[in-house]
């Protein structure tokens, strides 16, 4: 008895590889092996960059809070110590958007650390 192979499977998963690799350059896009490779790669890349992406973010936020603090005449880090100590919950993602569009805002909240 013959061997059965199902091609209408291996092809159709060759094809949803190669369609995904599309508009990669030279042999990445259309030799198999290296497409496949090259696929599983960039999926982990882009799970590895879905957390980096937040790690960023947050430096940028940090970074933005410090810039606009100084120029209040205080420190990132007793902005922080302070809004902690008066219990107030702002989180940095929104106190760097305020320090950005709204610094008569920003500086508000820094006055009322202060």
């Amino acid at each position: 008895m013959p061997r059965s192979v199902n091609h209408v499977a291996s092809r159709a998963k060759r094809k949803r590889i190669l369609k995904l690799t599309r508009g990669y350059i030279g042999a990445r896009k259309n030799v198999w092996t290296v497409a496949k490779n090259t696929w599983e790669k960039g999926l982990t890349y882009a799970f590895r960059d879905r957390k980096a992406k937040k790690r960023n973010f947050r430096a940028l936020w940090i970074q933005r809070i410090n810039a606009a603090a100084r120029l209040e005449g205080m420190s990132y880090s007793r902005l922080m110590g302070a809004l902690h100590k008066n219990g107030i919950e702002i989180n940095r993602k929104v106190l760097a958007d305020l320090a950005v569009n709204h610094p008569e805002a920003f500086k508000a909240i820094v006055d009322k650390v202060r």
